[in-house]
């Protein structure tokens, strides 16, 4: 598949703007920087970060196998996915495809940029892609579909054969947002761009990595592709403390395999801990950090775990969610205190 034809031709034509970091390439030390009117006493902060986080993105090349070349970074992973619909959609006549119950920033960050959004349900009993429906429903002007695997709020990964399928006979780019991709046993797509070249994967440091405060998501996809964002993100989208932090995160990898096992396990307690509650109707399997369940009275429920100091999230108003409650896995002692509040209603 060739991608150019996809990109917005304005997007193709763009000249980038060059900021003063994007322009000089030597080396650093030892230089008197007079170029990007910048404050000039140190105090950490005063100088603009590097624009293309080339130390961050260094170690994640080794971290994820991943070649520099096919990293984009950015403010968190709706800077991202923000980019992805600006590159190749153009407003008021491109759209998007999105698979309800999912993420709703997708459907959000189309309005913002006048592209219409068109939706195919996941299947009832599984939640599952229904491709035949998706591939019916696009048309000549849908350059994007987003599949959440491990789903929100559902928690489900989609089946490989059925992304393998969209990824060969969707006519657009497809983009796999794999948020929670570390709590499921599934392998990640990433391992697959060279397969695809319409195939884009986002990740983010907010779930497993436990670095939601930092805002950093992770965008990895053909160089191609990554090269055109790189024309139409700002200059510095990605703040020095936050590159810095997460270049100090990284380094504590058995923290966050420890944190992971810790979750899984808890969420297992969790799942059969759920099936003594009276009012729970259904216990929905997941491969994220949180778990959707199914009970008498949505909005009674949620309510009453409010007015006991627990907060979830009530996913009543959703397709296929009807009376649905995500409930997000905690330390040891949140969820045995949500446990004992949930028998006690």
């Amino acid at each position: 598949m060739s991608i150019q034809h996809l990109i917005r031709p304005t997007i193709q034509a763009l000249k980038p703007y060059s900021s003063a970091r994007d322009e000089f390439k030597g080396e650093k030390e030892d230089l008197i920087f007079l170029d990007a009117n910048e404050n000039p006493f140190d105090n950490g902060i005063n100088r603009y970060p590097d624009p293309q986080q080339t130390a961050l993105k260094s170690v994640l090349s080794e971290l994820k196998n991943v070649p520099v070349a096919n990293i984009l970074l950015g403010n968190g992973s709706d800077e991202v996915l923000d980019l992805l619909i600006r590159m190749f959609c153009e407003p008021n006549v491109d759209n998007i495809v999105i698979l309800p119950p999912t993420y709703g920033m997708y459907e959000v960050l189309a309005n913002i940029n006048a592209v219409k959004t068109l939706k195919v349900n996941l299947s009832a009993e599984e939640f599952q892609p229904q491709t035949a429906k998706i591939l019916e429903t696009a048309d000549a002007n849908s350059k994007i579909l987003f599949l959440c695997s491990p789903n929100n709020p559902t928690g489900n990964s989609f089946k490989v054969s059925t992304i393998e399928g969209l990824l060969n006979d969707f006519k657009g780019i497809v983009v796999i947002d794999e948020a929670y991709i570390d709590f499921s046993s599934d392998k990640s797509w990433v391992s697959r761009l060279q397969e695809f070249p319409n195939l884009v994967v986002t990740q983010t440091l907010s779930k497993a990595y436990g670095m939601a405060g930092i805002r950093l998501g992770m965008c990895f996809a053909s160089s191609e592709i990554i090269a055109t964002l790189n024309k139409i993100k700002p200059p510095y989208n990605v703040n020095t403390l936050t590159q810095k932090r997460a270049i100090e995160g990284f380094k504590n990898s058995r923290l966050f395999e420890t944190e992971i096992g810790c979750l899984l396990e808890e969420r297992k307690v969790l799942s059969k801990a759920l099936e003594d509650v009276n009012f729970v109707k259904n216990i929905y399997l997941s491969d994220a950090n949180f778990i959707m369940i199914k009970v008498d009275d949505a909005n009674k429920r949620y309510q009453q775990l409010i007015d006991h100091g627990i907060v979830i999230r009530n996913r009543t108003s959703q397709p296929l969610c009807d009376n649905c409650l995500r409930l997000t896995v905690g330390t040891t002692k949140e969820n045995t205190h949500l446990i004992e509040t949930l028998k006690s209603l």
